[in-house]
């Protein structure tokens, strides 16, 4: 497999794990540290808002290449391997039917609120103490 077969290879197995955490958020054995982590999860990856916005050159794509998949890895490692191959089923059914990626905008709210408290607190550590 060449290198560019394998990129799109993993990129599916993330794409089917972050929609398996969605299932997974609802199985009733699915550990409660697992459902806490995987609602973060899903709602960031389902969120049309970046932590670091692409537009940004390089960091703007480290949290899609290297932040989510690492997030997505933990909370799939976490879950029970019975309630994971359970879910994962879902997960290839749902993707097969709807064909694209779902949208949350729990997610954007998040996305938006981690921002506003990022700013108020870099205001109050950096900007507040000159201005007083």
């Amino acid at each position: 497999m060449n290198p560019i077969q394998s990129s799109r290879a993993w990129a599916r197995r993330i794409k089917r794990d972050a929609v398996t955490l969605w299932f997974a958020g609802r199985h009733p054995r699915t550990p409660w540290h697992a459902k806490l982590l995987g609602l973060f999860v899903v709602a960031y990856a389902l969120s049309p808002i970046d932590l670091i916005p692409d537009f940004i050159p390089v960091l703007g794509y480290l949290d899609d290449v290297l932040l989510l998949p690492a997030l997505i890895w933990l909370t799939v490692r976490l879950l029970p391997a019975d309630v994971l191959a359970e879910c994962r089923v879902q997960a290839q059914d749902w993707m097969a039917r709807a064909g694209a990626k779902p949208r949350s905008a729990w997610g954007a709210v998040l996305v938006v609120a981690v921002w506003i408290g990022v700013s108020l607190a870099a205001w109050f550590w950096w900007l507040a103490p000159r201005v007083g």
